[in-house]
């Protein structure tokens, strides 16, 4: 069988690339700018093209018919309006990669299953997600576009960290307040519930949603059975760094309306879907793919991720805008404690 991934170098796409690249009954093709052939796997299939040339990509894939497609860098409903015009006599499944954030939150049950209401007042890029289902659910059951929709939640890879709290240059200023001995901000009290999941993990239950006429028309999330708090999951951290960890606690919306000043988008990514605890239903995967568990816990991941970036610093940037702000942060909380 043929797959098309738009992207497929990314956190998610890579470990389902990688488990493809060793299936013998699959044939891999990635449609993207080449900027990172050394890191695809042998056997895969390189398409150069920017997707967002429409015109370019078609005459590109003339000829070409595919059993699956997915985007994994489609963010806004144009981008899948395009995919549909492309694709939609290509492929027998387009696989639309949206995400856990557009879930309602707090959701009336503190289960969330795939019935879970979608609605993310705080996060642009989750009302994007939501639009982009609708879109395709239309085409769907107007036309019979054979779609799939899955729901990841927070996924990680051996080149990444999850945090709560980081600044625009990713995690690793964390990293180093933590290997440092500062003060690590936390969002809230660390009590609330997250699930983590390694992209390997991930693309089991991807991998097996593919060419699965039962996943047409349905969505599905798809997360790790590991349920951690933030406390859990920043001491997990600092212990495979070999380092104590000092947790600050603050208030998320405080974390907000402070980052708005300096450029931080805290109220999507703290209101919008961290501060608030989640724990997934993935029975409806299950049944289709009863192969999907965790077999990289985070005390295990974290590990793979930190022996990566340890290995590979010059691949990662310091961040002293960010150090600079969680120091005014805790400064700022400190004097308001003092004068209660």
């Amino acid at each position: 069988m043929k797959a098309l991934f738009i992207g497929g170098t990314g956190t998610i796409s890579m470990g389902i690339v990688r488990l493809l690249s060793q299936d013998p009954l699959w044939d891999v093709y990635l449609l993207n700018r080449g900027n990172r052939k050394d890191e695809i796997p042998e056997g895969v299939n390189l398409i150069t093209a920017d997707i967002n040339d429409e015109a370019g990509v078609a005459k590109k894939l003339e000829g070409m018919s595919f059993d699956v497609v997915s985007d994994f860098i489609a963010f806004a409903p144009s981008a899948v309006e395009r995919d549909y015009r492309l694709f939609k006599d290509k492929t027998k499944q387009y696989i639309f990669i949206s995400s856990a954030s557009a879930y309602n939150k707090p959701a009336a049950h503190h289960v969330i299953t795939e019935g879970t209401t979608l609605a993310n007042p705080y996060w642009e890029y989750s009302r994007n997600k939501i639009a982009c289902e609708e879109f395709l659910l239309k085409k769907y059951r107007e036309e019979g576009f054979p779609i799939t929709i899955v729901r990841p939640s927070h996924t990680y890879d051996e080149r990444t960290i999850p945090l709560g709290v980081h600044g625009n240059k990713g995690f690793y200023q964390v990293i180093r307040r933590m290997q440092e001995g500062k003060p690590v901000i936390i969002q809230g009290d660390g009590s609330s519930l997250w699930a983590l999941t390694f992209n390997s993990d991930f693309a089991v239950g991807f991998t097996g949603l593919m060419g699965n006429r039962h996943a047409i028309g349905e969505a599905f999330q798809i997360t790790g059975d590991e349920i951690l708090s933030w406390n859990q999951i920043y001491q997990t951290i600092a212990d495979a760094l070999g380092v104590e960890l000092k947790p600050y606690y603050v208030a998320s919306k405080f974390l907000a309306d402070a980052g708005e000043k300096y450029g931080y988008d805290f109220t999507g990514s703290l209101l919008g879907d961290k501060s608030v605890s989640v724990i997934f239903d993935n029975s409806k995967l299950k049944r289709l793919v009863p192969q999907m568990t965790t077999n990289i816990p985070f005390h295990e991941g974290v590990r793979i991720s930190l022996d990566y970036i340890l290995a590979h610093l010059d691949r990662y940037q310091e961040d002293p805008e960010f150090d600079e702000f969680c120091d005014k942060v805790i400064a700022a909380q400190e004097k308001a404690k003092s004068e209660i």
